[in-house]
């Protein structure tokens, strides 16, 4: 049996001497499959250069398991996987840039009590067979939602505050809400990868949201506004083509994209990811851990991430990743017991061992950006920082002295459980007065599952909790319903404004689908409930006010703490412009395009800063890019 110092610091070749790190990344998988494939309906041959290839990680098992559902409301279906490129939004936020680029709308107004919302739609739209876009589109998109509620994506925000749309004349939409809705109109535009997927109403009306697939190369659907077409999808590959005109390249937003076809693989592991990249099968993946880094780019040089070749290999993600217990499930339904497992973790260590240093701890599920200073020093690249949460952010500070979400100490720990009458057992494992064990079995996913999970259980299992990790290939699942007892996963929240990341603890979303703006902890709190409904009404530009309520809801939050911050998931590498390369990788760095091609590559970096340094790209981290000579 291992012996485990519960005081001993260990090294990252701790882990691997003992086969604990190893286990996670080196599982078998099977070899990436080749860029085309026998088909009934054989798509046009594109030219190499002009073919983008990645490996994703929305697959399960080394398979596409949502081939067919390329409607993005649909249950199973993840717009990361596809959708997210054809469904065109109303806006585009930039994170980086805090500001909005209004693109299927022309303009919108509140009415001066912000309950009646005004959006003019653009003209000479079409979808991709033909129909006209219109107003009708939004209308019918935003009522659906709310008849739907908890059943799909969004329905339950949409629902609750939304009173009705409706249509007035082909390009406007008038929306009456319940209550004041400030921010509804930043609800549904897209930052990152997340906003409100306007469908075609000629289309999806009489379907069931649920299940329709939206999904026939015979009638060229999936139907979009977008400049890109399903052309062949199999649980082996996703082809998406370029169409051969486009309406906002008409209009004169942005040009035609350069890329001509898509190619998205499986993920199969990071072993056979590490051995496309060094081996120039494919153009871009996901994350890969930073010990796997330095070997890819000793075998192939053209590889890259957006701090180049040098640590952190990315910048910090704003998806900070927890620890999350099921609230719903004792011993955890008790703050004590959470509490108790936050003082055991030893985040340095995590950091140290899992992401050889490069990440950071979070005290709060929001992204803090000023720390990623040293890297631009290390690498002069515009890595993202938000100034609009750093007010909240120190708000809060003299609630963070008093509960620090971060502090190390075991016998805070110990002491926590043994007034709840928890004591060790002969085998040194705490046990509840009926002799029941302290157990958490920990899942993940991704690189984040690999690099945290290992090091996390370990350490929880050195002050004597029963812990244990796997990587279910059935993850999106279970977390969602909420039949797990311990997850590893990150904040799909704020990146403005406070309000999104409350949102991720109110009880009303516990248990819709979707994975956005969801509860997934399953902690209720009325008190909290209500002034998060505080926030929704408040109006965006009112600070003080918003700190002040921010500050009301850390009060229950911290002392409660739902789920517990773990390091951060760094790196979300991206390609560097080379300036003799002429190919397609060049022109995704192209100014003018950004906006546009950023969609493409990323749902979430389509609109970074539009006049970067001339030797640096924008983008969020975990990716990595291939950037080879054609």
């Amino acid at each position: 049996m291992v012996q485990r110092d519960r005081h001993r610091c260990f090294s990252r070749r701790d882990f691997i001497r003992t086969g604990t790190l190893a286990a996670g990344a080196l599982a078998a998988a099977p070899a990436l499959i080749a860029t085309t494939q026998p088909a009934t309906a054989q798509p046009r041959s594109v030219a190499r250069n002009r073919t983008l290839t990645l490996v994703w990680t929305g697959s399960r098992e080394g398979r596409w398991i949502d081939y067919e559902l390329w409607n993005p409301y649909a249950i199973g279906s993840n717009h990361q996987n596809g959708p997210g490129i054809l469904y065109e939004p109303l806006a585009y936020y930039s994170a980086f840039a805090d500001k909005e680029y209004l693109w299927l709308a022309e303009s919108y107004k509140y009415s001066p009590d912000f309950k009646e919302l005004t959006i003019r739609t653009r003209s000479g739209i079409k979808w991709s067979d033909g129909t006209p876009f219109s107003a009708e589109d939004v209308t019918y998109t935003l009522n659906s939602l709310k008849e739907l509620g908890p059943k799909v994506r969004w329905g339950v925000d949409v629902q609750q505050f939304m009173q009705e749309a409706k249509t007035t004349s082909p390009n406007t939409v008038v929306v009456k809400f319940k209550v004041p809705a400030p921010r509804f109109f930043y609800f549904m535009t897209y930052k990152y990868d997340i906003g409100v997927y306007i469908v075609p109403k000629h289309i999806f009306q009489g379907q069931d949201w649920t299940t329709f697939k939206h999904f026939e190369t015979a009638k060229d659907w999936p139907v979009t506004t977008s400049p890109w077409k399903v052309v062949f999808s199999s649980p082996q590959q996703k082809v998406v083509d370029r169409r051969d005109e486009w309406w906002a390249a008409k209009a004169g937003l942005a040009p035609m994209p350069r890329v001509e076809r898509n190619v998205w693989l499986p993920s199969t592991g990071e072993q056979q990811l590490a051995q496309a990249l060094i081996s120039n099968q494919v153009d871009f993946g996901p994350s890969l851990q930073p010990a796997t880094h330095p070997t890819v780019f000793r075998q192939n040089p053209k590889i890259v991430t957006h701090t180049g070749q040098k640590p952190p290999y990315g910048y910090m993600d704003w998806w900070p990743i927890s620890l999350y217990v099921n609230n719903e499930k004792p011993p955890f339904n008790d703050k004590d017991v959470r509490w108790a497992l936050s003082y055991f973790i030893d985040r340095q260590q995590i950091i140290d061992v899992g992401y050889v240093g490069a990440s950071q701890a979070a005290p709060l599920p929001l992204p803090e950006y000023p720390p990623l200073r040293p890297y631009t020093q290390a690498a002069p690249l515009p890595l993202p920082e938000y100034p609009p949460l750093r007010p909240y952010i120190a708000s809060v500070k003299d609630l963070l002295a008093k509960n620090n979400t971060l502090e190390f100490n075991p016998k805070k720990g110990e002491e926590l459980l043994t007034r709840k009458g928890w004591k060790k057992d002969g085998g040194g494992i705490w046990t509840d007065a009926q002799g029941g064990k302290l157990k958490l079995d920990v899942i993940g996913f991704g690189a984040s599952g690999p690099a945290i999970g290992p090091v996390l259980t370990e350490l929880l299992k050195r002050q004597g909790v029963d812990a244990s990790f796997s990587l279910p290939p059935d993850f999106d699942d279970r977390f969602q319903k909420g039949q797990y007892t311990g997850a590893l996963y990150g904040h799909g929240g704020s990146v403005n404004d406070p309000y999104h990341t409350l949102r991720l603890y109110q009880s009303v979303s516990v248990a819709v689908p979707g994975a956005h703006l969801v509860n997934f902890a399953r902690w209720k709190n009325e008190a909290y409930n209500k002034i998060v409904d505080d926030v929704f009404v408040t109006d965006m530009t009112n600070k003080a006010r918003l700190t002040e309520l921010f500050h009301k809801a850390m009060e229950i939050w911290i002392p409660e703490l739902p789920d517990t911050g773990a390091p951060r998931h760094p790196a979300r590498p991206q390609l560097p412009p080379h300036p003799d390369e002429h190919h397609v990788l060049d022109e995704l760095a192209d100014g003018a395009e950004r906006l546009r091609q950023r969609r493409l590559l990323a749902p979430d970096v389509r609109d970074g800063p539009l006049e970067p340094a001339a030797d640096s790209v924008a983008a969020r981290p975990d990716r990595t890019w291939n950037r080879r000579a054609r």
